[in-house]
């Protein structure tokens, strides 16, 4: 399998465990897989971007406008990185915005709706209402592997449900295991009621 993978986020989403988890459920199917990531000032809440290229590869990065699937864990990060996309490629993206520093010294009106509106004109993109999905867990922090679930549900992913669960088994910690899998479940849902 050939496979560019491209997953965006600012600090603290999960950003980085969602490539890892891509990135070894690729590994267990055989595959062989490069990933790298750019985190800048993600302790802060600054981008975090981290790359997955399933098959061989000259570089863990991704080219410009060779990007299979873009997940994109905010609007304006989506928009941000879609200079890596391809013509034909899929981008999914959670609606919920995260506010940055300069709105709250500013208020500017950001809700991510323009950046929203933006994607649907310039690309394929598939919408996540996470705040919507995510409250029957109590918690967005199971926004990661739902949107995991919705990138295995849009069936553009090209790995198996069964090897992504196998990994959030093995690398999650087993009590939130349950809601994980609970989470991947409802995304991989969303996903096929939206097809």
């Amino acid at each position: 399998m050939k496979k560019d993978i491209l997953i965006c986020g600012v600090g603290g989403q999960g950003t980085v465990l969602a490539s890892k988890l891509i990135a070894a459920a690729a590994m267990e199917e055989g595959n062989v897989v490069h990933s790298a990531e750019t985190i800048g000032m993600a302790q802060r809440g600054g981008s975090v971007t981290s790359h997955v290229r399933i098959g061989e590869a000259y570089s863990p990065l991704i080219p410009k406008g060779k990007c299979d699937m873009l997940i994109s864990f905010e609007p304006a990060e989506a928009v941000r990185n879609l200079s890596y996309l391809k013509k034909d490629g899929l981008v999914i993206v959670n609606a919920t915005p995260v506010k940055p520093t300069t709105e709250s010294l500013h208020e500017t009106g950001y809700d991510g709706r323009k950046m929203i509106a933006y994607l649907k004109e310039k690309c394929n993109v598939l919408v996540v209402d996470s705040e919507q999905l995510c409250a029957q867990f109590g918690s967005n922090k199971y926004l990661n592997v739902l949107l995991l679930g919705v990138a295995a549900g849009s069936g553009a992913l090209g790995i198996s449900t069964e090897a992504i669960q196998k990994e959030i088994e093995a690398r999650v910690p087993e009590k939130f295991v349950e809601n994980n899998r609970l989470a991947f479940e409802s995304g991989y849902a969303y996903a096929n009621q939206q097809a």
